[in-house]
């Protein structure tokens, strides 16, 4: 944020505009220019704060699959929980701006970044004096517009922050792209006009010469100003925030009725808008509805959100001549967006830091000394070991049985041996509770690179024509509807027999069958949500139930006085590429 520069010579004891103090006999000797205090001081704030903000939003972007550049830079950006940092240094970077507004217009400055100034830009001539000119005129034309691209990050940011994606996304990500060349070329600009001793003046400071300028201490009135304003706009975050009230009634609903048990009528809902996820036709957003109610036993919450698409192909097989393939091999990378069910998760956390609770880690290797996510993309984990509460509806897997894996986030667990040698995948601090799965896979772990060829399935099923029959009619678009009561898993112990070559021989090729096997149901701290869930009109219905309190550490107890906050993601037949939502719903329980 240093002063525009000097587009003409000034008479001896004229204004610099340069450095905004007036010369001196003595200033004139020392021929290497300085800036004010105040200049310095905000064009430090400034600097750091968007290099801050440039290299977290950089690395935020890198998760998109459409990145380039970002992802190009990757490897040279911070890692782990960047959300925090990239909001903080926005808010730092807001505050800058404003104080130096206040810094001109108190220092009577103003006249630096006249547009008058542009003039210089015509100024002809091989000179030294016409050339510094027209570097003059470069200046504060970059000058204004760092000011107009700051404007609409700031904008676009804060748009972003209230749950608008689509356009905005783009227009965030371009304008940082402007802004990281901009650092380039505003430094590149300043020398050509002043060679060294012009980037230098930036650690040499000197007074404001208009003593009734000093006097009106413009850098003091810039902190003043400055600081509540930023404070306001997070005080105002804060108080803005959704609340959902979770009332309590004589007798919660049955959750056979989904929404049309007379309960859901008196719960007050709360909409969330989510957004940069994977598929939902396109846009990569939908916006979850969400109710809840508590009586004497238990707390229940009822969920709605947009879905174009019943989804429950979760990585399903297909034979061909050569054996058995799973239809997304992306599932080696823990990274499927096409053959996969439909999810949603809630978490229940007791911290409102940015990043869900401060549970999200990103980069190709945020613990340095755990293996490397499969994806890429980084971990959920929580530092200060604290357990967030996740459930987790999964619709091919008991979703649609009537069950929601109770899960949690907590601090990183110790890699097994096969962990560390990428025969499982680590999942650092996501992890179901303590108990056993409803569910396992048709198929073998292989990591990166695998299932590019034929797979040797663990099960068959008992009768392939029953099988192909459950998956109603099978349409291998990966974005296609399931028909309605289908069923693209199959119950291990009453549909399926071990494999053997002479089973698989009797299957024709072209057949289809589920990647999903069910097993003898969830137990433990894992069990205990009940579930019902339907898809109607482009939408998912789920209503779910659970204790009050569970005695359990990777619980929240429901009961008035105790403060968490809800965040909810969407899966739109996607592994982890969920919609997310920056600002969490404070849960207020009676």
């Amino acid at each position: 944020m240093s002063e525009p520069l000097t587009l003409s010579p000034h008479p001896p004891g004229g204004p610099d505009a340069a450095s905004g103090w007036r010369s001196t006999p003595a200033a004139r000797a020392d021929r290497h220019p300085r800036s004010d205090v105040g200049t310095i001081v905000i064009h430090w704030i400034v600097a750091i704060a968007m290099v801050a903000s440039l290299l977290t939003g950089l690395r935020i972007s890198a998760d998109a699959p459409v990145a380039r550049t970002a992802k190009f830079l990757a490897p040279m950006l911070p890692q782990g929980e960047v959300w925090t940092v990239h909001f903080v240094a926005g808010l730092t970077l807001f505050f800058g701006i404003t104080a130096y507004l206040v810094y001109l217009v108190r220092g009577r400055l103003t006249d630096r970044n006249g547009l008058s100034r542009l003039r210089a830009l015509r100024v002809s001539g091989r000179t030294k004096a016409a050339r510094k000119a027209r570097w003059g005129g470069i200046n504060v034309a970059l000058h204004w517009l760092i000011y107009a691209v700051t404007l609409i990050l700031t904008g676009t940011g804060v748009a972003l922050y209230l749950g608008y994606g689509g356009w905005v996304v783009w227009l965030h990500a371009t304008c940082a792209l402007v802004a990281l060349a901009y650092i380039a070329v505003h430094t590149l600009a300043h020398f050509m006009y002043g060679g060294l001793w012009q980037l230098l003046r930036l650690f040499r400071p000197a007074a404001l010469a208009d003593g009734a300028a000093r006097r009106r201490r413009p850098l003091l009135a810039a902190a003043v100003i400055g600081l509540p304003v930023v404070g306001g706009l997070a005080f105002a975050d804060v108080k803005g925030r959704s609340t959902l009230v979770v009332d309590k009634v004589s007798a919660g609903p049955d959750l056979s009725k989904l929404l049309e048990d007379p309960v859901w009528r008196t719960a007050r809902p709360v909409s969330v808008r989510t957004m940069q996820g994977a598929n939902f036709g396109g846009t990569g957003e939908t916006t979850v509805e969400i109710r809840a109610v508590r009586d004497d036993a238990n707390v229940y919450f009822a969920f709605r959100w947009w879905d174009p698409s019943r989804s429950l192909k979760r990585v399903p097989m297909i034979k061909k001549a050569d054996g058995w393939h799973l239809l997304d091999a992306d599932a080696a990378r823990a990274d499927v967006t096409a053959y996969y069910e439909d999810k949603l998760a809630v978490i229940f956390s007791r911290s409102d830091a940015f990043g869900s609770g401060g549970s999200t880690h990103l980069g190709a290797r945020p613990l340095p000394d755990a293996p490397a996510p499969l994806n890429g993309r980084g971990y959920h984990y929580t530092t200060d070991g604290s357990y967030i509460d996740m459930w987790q509806w999964k619709a091919a897997r008991g979703g649609m049985l009537g069950v929601v894996e109770d899960m949690h986030i907590g601090p990183p667990t110790e890699p097994t041996a096969a962990e560390r040698a990428v025969k499982g995948r680590y999942q650092a601090g996501y992890w179901g509770d303590p108990g056993t799965s409803a569910y396992r896979y048709n198929f073998k772990f292989e990591g990166p690179g695998g299932y590019a060829g034929a797979v040797e399935p663990l099960r068959l099923p008992k009768d392939w024509r029953a099988t192909v029959a459950k998956l109603g009619t099978v349409d291998l678009a990966f974005d296609a509807s399931t028909s309605p009561g289908s069923e693209w898993w199959m119950v291990e112990k009453t549909d399926t027999v071990p494999y053997t070559a002479a089973a698989d021989a009797e299957i024709p090729v072209g057949t289809v069958m589920p990647g999903v096997l069910m097993t003898d149901g969830y137990t433990g701290d894992r069990a205990g949500i009940s579930a019902a869930a339907d898809w109607a009109d482009d939408h998912w219905t789920l209503v779910a139930s659970r204790k009050i309190a569970t005695g359990s550490k990777y619980d929240v107890d429901f009961l008035p006085g105790n403060t968490f906050y809800l965040y909810v993601s969407a899966f739109d037949h996607t592994q982890t590429r969920h919609t997310r939502h920056m600002r969490p719903v404070e849960v207020l329980l009676r």
